[in-house]
């Protein structure tokens, strides 16, 4: 077994070892990704040059430079611009991604657990391996993205009504509560989400689905420190993200061109997190495996 997955982690070992797996591993994963990722975005940027959308740079109304790049990126102004074809187009594009994004991913953690066993793979084996648990993954993505759903709109259901009633009859102090709630549900959201978030590679590795109770064990004593360390990887690829869009969108607009610019680094920024997720996952296997193992050598020592 590979010694850099065969201990426990801390926070900056696991931030330590995802990006120097990124960075020696970087053209496995950006191929795996590319190659389920990259259709996709090859037809989004189709279906926007077909709806009329500018190559190089796209500009919306206005007086003047920085008004009309502003206005490119309003949805209104898009959505006129690409017609109702186009939004269908887009429509079935996420669709697609949908349904391909998650294949990749898992090949990717698959290929991580390769690495974890000091096992050779290939980048055609991994993926032909994440095909065999497409079913259930699909089943147990469904079943999560209705519970992230029912999570959000329960904490809507209590967030507005407070914060309408808090506003009118105690003014700030009402905003006050509102916010300090919303934080609140935030983060128990959160919370929840994070234990349960593992579902993904216990349907993947460990074949189990839908995986949330396996998920939840995995992740017990830890649900803080991953939460921190899903907000660490949130702050970095949106910090990424931004300053590339912000970037290239200042000359190009709402262009096709800034479309491939921002896909790309969607696809660098994937690997990051799939990476990531992937290091997380198999350091709470370590962990969840040794207290298994020290319960088990404490009942055989327990007097009979």
């Amino acid at each position: 077994m590979n010694t850099k997955f065969s201990r426990p982690k801390g926070f900056g070992e696991i931030l330590d070892l995802t990006f120097s797996l990124s960075k020696s591993r970087f053209r496995d994963f950006f191929t795996i990704l590319l190659i389920f990722m990259g259709p996709v975005y090859l037809l989004e940027a189709l279906i926007l040059l077909a709806s009329g959308t500018s190559f190089f740079r796209e500009v919306g109304p206005g007086d003047d430079w920085f008004t009309q790049v502003l206005n490119s990126f309003d949805e209104t102004v898009v959505a006129e611009e690409i017609g109702f074809g186009g939004a269908l187009g887009t429509m079935f594009v996420g669709l697609v991604g949908v349904l391909l994004f998650p294949v990749a991913e898992a090949a990717i953690l698959i290929a991580l657990n390769h690495i974890r066993k000091n096992e050779e793979y290939t980048i055609s084996s991994v993926i032909k391996e994440a095909f065999t648990r497409f079913w259930p993954m699909l089943g147990s993505n469904i079943l999560f993205g209705l519970i992230v759903f029912g999570l959000f709109f329960v904490s809507i259901m209590i967030l507005v009504p407070v914060g309408i009633f808090g506003a009118i009859a105690v003014h700030i102090f009402g905003i006050i509560l509102a916010i300090v709630l919303g934080l609140g549900l935030f983060v128990g959201t959160g919370y929840l989400l994070t234990r349960w978030g593992f579902y993904f590679g216990s349907v993947i590795l460990d074949y189990e689905s839908p995986g949330f109770s396996r998920s939840w064990h995995l992740s017990k004593k830890r649900g803080w420190v991953l939460f921190c360390l899903y907000i660490v990887f949130f702050l970095i690829i949106s910090a990424i993200s931004f300053a590339v869009e912000a970037t290239f969108g200042i000359f190009m607009g709402n262009s096709v061109l800034l479309t491939v610019i921002v896909n790309l680094t969607t696809i660098f920024t994937t690997l990051l997190f799939a990476v990531g997720y992937g290091v997380m996952y198999l350091d709470a296997r370590v962990r969840h495996d040794a207290e298994d193992l020290d319960e088990m050598i404490e009942g055989f020592n327990e007097p009979r």
